[in-house]
């Protein structure tokens, strides 16, 4: 990984809430809110942006682990504001990338959790998926 990849580093993703990212189950809508689904979709691509800047071009970063606390509603046409903060990067043979993520309505706390990506060798992660 390329220099200054260090705690503290923030990145975020701002989206405006669409009847896309509303909960559906067998294509009924059953809340016009802010899907738990959607949060991660958007918890998964701010905690990328953290990472995708220092990987060395033989380097792929890989998700590992997600989780979520969602807080509280937030409706259709609202924006949501997702930021993701480098906490840790573990120095095994393959470097964990740990952050921070939350999810805002404003200043309102909308979804709290942490999302893991695991750096490899993008020759290794290839011959490991084709293993699969």
């Amino acid at each position: 990984m390329k220099t200054g990849f260090e705690p503290g580093l923030v990145r975020e993703v701002s989206v405006t809430v669409t009847e896309e990212m509303c909960p559906a189950f067998d294509g009924v809508v059953v809340h016009w809110v802010y899907s738990t689904w959607s949060v991660a979709h958007h918890f998964e691509l701010a905690a990328r942006k953290v990472l995708a800047g220092f990987l060395d071009p033989h380097e792929e970063g890989i998700g590992a682990h997600l989780s979520i606390d969602h807080l509280a509603p937030c409706p259709v046409g609202r924006t949501v504001r997702v930021v993701a903060t480098l906490v840790e990067v573990t120095t095994d043979a393959h470097p964990r990338v740990i952050c921070d993520v939350n999810a805002y309505d404003g200043d309102r706390l909308l979804a709290t959790g942490q999302q893991v990506q695991v750096v490899m060798n993008k020759e290794h992660l290839k011959r490991y998926i084709e293993r699969s």
